[in-house]
C-alpha cells in the first residue's frame, strides 16, 4: 500500500488595504493570499534568503524591459549586488546604450499608434514606447568608436562577447547605465545572442571592412566556471529565452556538490508565458529538475505576471526587509 502525505493547508486570508500602506506591507499580505499573489509574495521571500545565504545570483533578462523603465531598477540591482552574473539579451544592451548617450524613450497611446505616420516621423514603436531614428545613429557611432580600439589594441586578438560588453560599459559615463554599473560592481555581463540586436549588426557591418575577433562560444567557460566554483547558486529569470537556457544549462556539466545536490538551489522565474506551447519562456520550473538544472530541493517559484509590474514589487519589498 502506497502511502500518502498529508496535505497541508493553509487559511487564506483576505487582504485589507491599509492607509499609506508600504509595499512590504502590503506583500506580507499577499503571502496570506492564493494565485499569483501568493506565487509574488513566495519569490519575495526566496529572494530575501539568496541574499542572506552565501549565494552566487544569476539574472537573466529577456523582453523589452530597458524601453519599458526598469533600466534603473536591474542597475541598481547590479550596484546593490542583488545579482553577480548577468545575462541579457542584446537588445536591452542597445537600448541602456542608447540612455547612456542622452537620448530617451517616449511612451504614447498604443491603441491610437499610427505606424505608417511614426515611420514618416522618424519614430520606431515598441508596443506603447517609441524610440526616435536619430538615436540609433548615434548608437552607431559610439559603437563604431568601440570597434575601433578594440581593433587598435590588437588586429590578432580575440575577444568574448562578455569582454565586448565590458569595453563597452567603460566607455559610458551614467551611472544608472546598467553596462557601466557591472563596470563598476565588477559583475559580468554575457550576451550570448548578440547577434540578434543593433552590436551585432554594427559589429557584422564593421567586420567587412575591418578586422574584428568576438568569439561566440567562449563565454561558456567562465560562466561554467563561476556555477562549479559557487557553495550556492540562485537564478532570477525575467521573462526566458536565450538569457534563461544560458543560465540553466550551465548546471548540465557541473558535477555535484559534495551535498549531493545538483543544479541551482534557488530559482524564480517571471513570466507571462505557459507551458502548454512547449516554449522556453513558460517551461516550468519543475520541468528543469527533470534535467537536473535546478536541484530536487531548491527553492523556487514561478510568478505569472508582466515582469514590469512584479520585478519593482518584488525589489522594494526585499529592500525594506534588509533595512529591518
Amino acid at each position: 500500500m502506497v502511502s500518502r502525505k498529508k496535505t497541508r493547508l493553509k487559511e487564506v486570508k483576505a487582504i485589507k488595504i491599509g492607509k499609506d500602506m508600504s509595499v512590504n506591507t502590503l506583500v506580507n499580505g499577499l503571502g496570506d493570499c492564493a494565485f499569483g499573489a501568493g506565487r509574488l509574495a513566495t519569490a519575495v521571500e526566496i529572494y530575501e534568503e539568496m541574499l542572506k545565504e552565501e549565494t552566487t545570483k544569476f539574472l537573466g533578462i529577456s523582453g523589452a524591459l530597458v524601453p519599458a523603465g526598469m533600466r534603473n531598477i536591474i542597475a541598481q540591482m547590479i550596484r546593490e549586488r542583488y545579482v553577480d552574473v548577468v545575462v541579457t539579451t542584446g537588445a536591452n544592451l542597445v537600448h541602456d546604450i542608447i540612455e547612456a548617450l542622452g537620448d530617451h524613450h517616449y511612451k504614447i497611446g498604443e491603441a491610437g499608434a499610427d505606424d505608417v505616420l511614426l515611420r514618416e516621423q522618424g519614430m520606431e514603436r515598441i508596443y506603447d514606447v517609441v524610440v526616435p531614428e536619430e538615436a540609433f545613429a548615434r548608437l552607431e557611432d559610439f559603437l563604431r568608436s568601440i570597434f575601433d580600439k578594440l581593433d587598435s589594441k590588437s588586429r590578432d586578438k580575440g575577444y568574448t562577447i562578455r569582454e565586448l560588453t565590458k569595453v563597452i560599459g567603460e566607455n559610458l559615463s551614467d551611472r544608472d547605465s546598467i553596462l557601466r554599473s557591472a563596470v563598476d560592481s565588477e559583475v559580468p555581463i554575457f550576451c550570448p545572442a548578440i547577434a540578434d540586436s543593433m552590436i551585432g549588426l554594427h559589429a557584422w557591418i564593421y567586420k567587412q571592412m575591418c578586422p574584428l575577433k568576438v568569439d561566440a562560444f567562449d563565454d561558456m567557460k567562465e560562466l561554467i566556471e563561476i556555477f562549479c566554483e559557487s557553495a550556492c547558486t540562485g537564478a532570477v529569470i525575467l521573462g526566458g529565452g536565450v538569457p534563461k537556457n544560458f543560465i540553466f544549462q550551465t548546471a548540465l556539466i557541473a558535477p555535484p556538490r559534495e551535498t549531493g545536490q545538483e543544479g541551482f538551489d534557488y530559482a524564480i522565474q517571471i513570466t507571462t508565458d505557459t507551458p502548454e506551447n512547449g516554449g522556453l519562456s513558460g517551461a516550468t520550473l519543475e520541468e528543469a529538475k527533470s534535467w537536473g538544472k535546478i536541484g530536487a530541493k531548491a527553492k523556487a517559484v514561478t510568478v505569472y505576471c508582466d515582469a514590469t509590474i512584479a520585478l519593482p514589487l518584488i525589489i522594494a519589498a526585499v529592500r525594506a526587509r534588509r533595512r529591518q
